[in-house]
C-alpha cells in the first residue's frame, strides 16, 4: 500500500455518515453519502475516508453498535459504485481506496470483516495494540495519529514543553508497537494530528517543522481541512469558509513531501495537488 501512496502526493476525501459533522457536510442518508464519494472521486480523490461518528467533544458518543450499523451499508456499496467509475488521470489510485475513520476495536473488527476496508484512520491514539493487530489479521492499513486520552474528550488545556519531543516520542512508541504485532512498513501511515491536543502554537510548529517526520521513512498524512488553526489565523469561525487555508497548508505540506491531504473540498485540493506537481516536475501531468 505504501508504495502506492509514496508515487504521487494523494488526495483523501471526507465523507461524514453522520448529523453532527464539524463543517456541516455530514448525512445519515447512505446513498447521500455514495453520491458524495461519488462526487469527490470524480474530482480526483485518491482516498475515501468514511467516518459514522464526530469527532467533536461537545458530542454525545455513539453506540459501536450504531456505529457499525452507518458503517456497513457504505462499505458493502463502495466498490460496485466505484466500478462504474473511470479515473481523472493516468496518477489517480485505481480502484479508490477505502479508508474508515474509527478507533474503537469493536467496530474495527467489524469493518475489517467486509475485507472492503484498505485503511483503518485510527483517531484513538493507539494506545494499546489490539487495532494494530486486527490490521494485521486483515492485511489492512494503520493510520496512527497522536494525541492523546480518549476520543470524543476535550482536551483542549493540553501544554508541552516541546511538541516535536512528544510527537517523536509517541511515534517511537506506536511504531514500535505496530511493528510488533506484524505490521509491515508498508501498512504503516503517521499523521501528527493537527488540532488534536494542540494549541494553535503547536499546530504551527509542526507545519513550520514538518521535514522532521521524514526520518521514519513512512508515508505522512495531514488532516488539513478547515482545521481550527486555519479559522485561529484568518479570524473565520465557520469552519466551510476556512478552504483557502486549507490550500496554504497543502502547499506546505507538499513542500515538505508530506503524502496524503485530507480534505473536504476535493476538487480544488486535487487541483493544487497537479499544479504543484508540474511546478515541481517541469512538465504538466
Amino acid at each position: 500500500m505504501n508504495r502506492l501512496l509514496r508515487t504521487f502526493p494523494r488526495v483523501m476525501g471526507i465523507v461524514n455518515l453522520n448529523d453532527d459533522s464539524f463543517s456541516g457536510d455530514g448525512t445519515l442518508d447512505v446513498k447521500q453519502a455514495l453520491h458524495q464519494a461519488i462526487r469527490q472521486v470524480l474530482d480526483g480523490a485518491d482516498i475515501i475516508d468514511i467516518g459514522a461518528e464526530s469527532a467533536r467533544t461537545n458530542r454525545q458518543a455513539i453506540s459501536e453498535t450504531a456505529e457499525v450499523a452507518r458503517l456497513l451499508p457504505f462499505i458493502e456499496s463502495f466498490a460496485m459504485v466505484m466500478g462504474e467509475l473511470q479515473p481523472r488521470d493516468k496518477t489517480q489510485i485505481w480502484p479508490p481506496k477505502l479508508s474508515v475513520n474509527t478507533w474503537r476495536p469493536g467496530v474495527v473488527a467489524e469493518v475489517l470483516k467486509t475485507n472492503q476496508v484498505d485503511i483503518i484512520n485510527d483517531i484513538g491514539g493507539m494506545v494499546e495494540d489490539t487495532n494494530a493487530r486486527l490490521c494485521f489479521d486483515y492485511n489492512a492499513s494503520l493510520l496512527i495519529m497522536h494525541t492523546i486520552g480518549q476520543p470524543k474528550e476535550p482536551h483542549f488545556g493540553q501544554q508541552y514543553e516541546n511538541i516535536w519531543t512528544e510527537l517523536e516520542r509517541f511515534f517511537d512508541d506506536r511504531i514500535a508497537q505496530a511493528r510488533r504485532v506484524g505490521l509491515s512498513d508498508d501498512q504503516i501511515i503517521l499523521d501528527p494530528g493537527i488540532d488534536f491536543a494542540k494549541q494553535k502554537a503547536d499546530n504551527l510548529t509542526i507545519f513550520n517543522e514538518l521535514e522532521r517526520l521524514s526520518c521514519y521513512e513512512l508515508p505522512i498524512l495531514l488532516p488539513i481541512s478547515r482545521k481550527t488553526v486555519i479559522g485561529e489565523v484568518l479570524g473565520i469561525e465557520k469552519p466551510s469558509e476556512r478552504d483557502a487555508g486549507t490550500i496554504a497548508c497543502l502547499v506546505r505540506g507538499m513542500a515538505a513531501h508530506a503524502d496524503i491531504f485530507r480534505v473536504h473540498h476535493v476538487k480544488a485540493a486535487a487541483d493544487c495537488v497537479r499544479v504543484m506537481g508540474a511546478i515541481q516536475s517541469g512538465t504538466s501531468l
